[in-house]
């Protein structure tokens, strides 16, 4: 294969898995930072010096490359080991064996853990995984992995958004390392904060379909128990799904872009976003003890240290919009709180065109969208999420989340005012 096939592949600047075939043998499975630059440097004129014979040879007979875009270079690591896998490419294991690499893990107990596991430690007819004279039964294994260091890295990064249990020894032994260790990791939210069975077994479940490079089909998963949970006014669960959608697109995966033999692209692959969101509400008792709120909302995280809120001043009756017009009046006179790239307003046709208005008048473009709600005030449409560039459970959750907040200061302004009776 030569340098100016690549032409014809058009390889995009993306992470992801790449396959050097010869017709349909495939010689070497490989993952990318960037799938372009990756690929074309296996034809830099200083090759033989910086990759050696073997990968020479296996570039002289390749006579096409396919390749699979991911979102993530974590992703790209786990697609790597499943397609090692699969096809069992000679220039990935030739001279080695099962002894040689490491696997990933899950332990079939009652609380499984997940592993990094020497394959000389694995016994792949029995699934079981032999420690220090104990053997240990496996519910799953996956791999191999080229490198342990990335492995244990790539697990690290999945714990932060699926916390398991990754103890050598199972949950509940006698041992006060292990009761430390357990400690320390709930405190920085790398262990499940409290065990229960059921919830439990979801994320393990959620770790298995990554691991086995099903994220696509974690994603739509994940997206259809937020949009169920919202519908059923569940947005403690919604919010919770939201997160871990969230930080599977976004996550810090910068530590796994060095690949083992040295090839490097410093690009900070899944930087944050800072993707910011206002939501306003208002409250109030037959015209008395207006209160309107700010909640803020960023890459799908309350961040209740910039909630903001504001007595109503100049409406003498519930006036809705009237009321959503001065506080958001009000908020556009502080430049130093970060202006959102979007505006949630409660209500309808009505409140979206007030809240235009009023940014329109001060030269602000942001974009508002209106959750809609039914007579037991339940959310039952969302206008103008798709243009806001959000999805409707997102603006159902920042809505739902600035109406708690109201209401909580509403009851505390009326508290203050009878005691002050």
């Amino acid at each position: 294969m030569q340098k100016s096939d690549l032409r014809k592949l058009n390889l995009p600047d993306v992470p992801g898995v790449y396959l050097f075939k010869q017709g349909r043998k495939v010689l070497y499975v490989g993952k990318a930072t960037s799938l372009r630059d990756r690929v074309h440097s296996y034809f830099d004129d200083d090759l033989i010096a910086t990759r050696g014979p073997r990968v020479v040879d296996m570039v002289t007979k390749a006579d096409r490359v396919s390749y699979e875009p991911t979102p993530t270079v974590l992703e790209a690591l786990v697609r790597e080991a499943a397609l090692i896998k699969k096809y069992c490419p000679s220039a990935n294991v030739d001279g080695k064996d099962d002894k040689t690499f490491l696997y990933a893990v899950i332990t079939k107990e009652a609380i499984p853990r997940v592993l990094a596991v020497r394959g000389k430690d694995i016994d792949f007819q029995s699934k079981t995984y032999n420690l220090q004279t104990t053997i240990y039964k496996l519910k799953s294994i996956y791999g191999p992995f080229p490198s342990g260091a990335q492995l244990r890295e790539g697990l690290r990064l999945i714990r932060r958004i699926f916390p398991f249990f990754d103890m050598s020894k199972p949950l509940g032994a006698k041992s006060k390392h292990q009761a430390a260790k357990i400690e320390f990791n709930t405190q920085i939210k790398q262990y499940p904060r409290s065990y229960d069975a059921r919830e439990y077994a979801r994320t393990i479940r959620r770790v298995m379909l990554f691991l086995s490079g099903r994220g696509k089909e974690l994603r739509t998963m994940l997206e259809r128990e937020m949009r169920q949970a919202a519908k059923d006014e569940r947005f403690e669960d919604a919010a919770e799904a939201r997160r871990e959608l969230f930080a599977l697109n976004h996550i810090q995966d910068v530590s796994l872009i060095k690949d083992e033999d040295g090839y490097q692209k410093n690009v900070p692959v899944g930087t944050k976003l800072g993707y910011r969101i206002e939501a306003y509400d208002t409250a109030h008792l037959s015209g008395t003890n207006a209160i309107g709120v700010m909640t803020v909302v960023v890459d799908g995280a309350p961040v209740k240290k910039e909630y903001r809120t504001f007595r109503i001043r100049g409406v003498q009756k519930n006036d809705d919009v009237a009321s959503l017009t001065e506080i958001l009046s009000r908020r556009l006179k502080h430049p130093e709180w970060p202006f959102p790239q979007v505006v949630i307003v409660d209500g309808g046709v009505a409140q979206k065109r007030a809240a235009e208005r009023v940014l329109s008048k001060e030269g602000i473009a942001i974009t508002v969208a209106a959750v809609v709600k039914d007579e037991r005030h339940r959310p039952r449409e969302v206008i103008g999420a798709r243009r806001a560039g959000i999805s409707e459970v997102d603006a159902v959750l920042a809505n739902s989340e600035a109406h708690r907040f109201s209401l909580s200061r509403h009851r505390m302004a009326r508290s203050r005012e009878m005691h002050s009776k």
